[in-house]
């Protein structure tokens, strides 16, 4: 199993999981909360076919990296991809981020620059600030977080199985878009991560990254569902698209929060669609 090395806790090594499949243009693919790079086992195989190389990996405190009890920030996240980014020497990449993943492409970007980055993409991200306040009266009250910070500390097994619920609205599309079975095995990923890990990253959710949206220089795809009941497409989606230039929305019509999976194939279409432009052109100008 593929590790790296991207800190120390004490005598314990911090170490990401990824996997890394494929040739091509590469796609960094960035999981949401709480689970894991598997969890974009709907999008891997359409990004193969489509001649990409794609990277997945395991975010501190998920699936099978690490579980320190340090480091649950923006700032620590963007460092452990850029470390990852420089130890598989990418060159020309794409960085597609669901949910938080949403937050280490801005991140990323407002930290590093674009330098080798190609294109964006961020489906229901977190961005560009979910908290309200005098100067983002757009934002969620701060109460909200907190009760989610209770809920995760008093019992994150209970937490989770009402979390799911609106992370797919299974009122919706249990047994049409999504089994039983599948929001189980989402379930299990997040009971197997760190509780350090499951509380400390609540208040990550509503981090200020409108300065990082502002360095973002490249092609940037923005792709949200209109009924998405953890990160409402008003106070994300759609004030992100305006404040990257250039940025295009794509708004999933009836999704959910993860319309990675129950709308896997618009998702699919679009993500192929924006990522293959670059490729198509090269082969162009390489014909030339």
């Amino acid at each position: 199993m593929p590790y790296l090395k991207v800190g120390k806790e004490n005598s314990t090594d911090i170490e990401l999981y990824y996997q890394d499949h494929g040739s091509g243009d590469p796609v960094v693919l960035i999981h949401g909360y709480p689970l894991s790079g598997a969890s974009w086992e709907k999008q891997v195989p359409a990004l193969l076919a489509a001649g990409h190389r794609v990277i997945t990996y395991d975010r501190r405190g998920f699936g099978n990296s690490s579980q320190p009890t340090t480091g649950y920030n923006y700032d620590t996240f963007a460092e452990d991809l850029q470390k990852l980014v420089t130890r598989l020497k990418l060159r020309n990449f794409s960085l597609v981020g669901f949910s938080m993943g949403g937050g280490e492409v801005a991140r990323y970007i407002g930290k590093y620059g674009s330098k080798g980055v190609s294109k964006a993409v961020i489906i229901g991200g977190v961005p560009p600030f979910l908290l309200k306040t005098a100067d983002n009266p757009e934002g969620v009250d701060g109460s909200v977080f907190d009760g989610i910070q209770k809920a995760v500390a008093a019992d994150r097994y209970a937490f989770f199985t009402d979390f799911f619920r609106n992370f797919y609205n299974t009122d919706v599309f249990l047994g049409k878009r999504i089994s039983e079975q599948a929001v189980q095995a989402s379930w299990n990923v997040a009971a197997s991560a760190s509780a350090t890990a499951s509380f400390a990253c609540v208040p990550t959710w509503y981090e200020d990254f409108r300065n990082d949206l502002a360095r973002i220089d490249v092609p940037t795809l923005v792709i949200h569902g209109d009924a998405d009941r953890i990160v409402p497409i008003a106070a994300a989606g759609q004030r992100t698209a305006k404040l990257v230039k250039g940025a295009r929305l794509v708004t999933i019509k009836d999704g959910p929060h993860a319309v990675s999976w129950t709308h896997a194939d618009e998702v699919n279409a679009e993500l192929v669609s924006f990522l293959g432009k670059a490729a198509a052109k090269r082969a162009a100008a390489a014909q030339k």
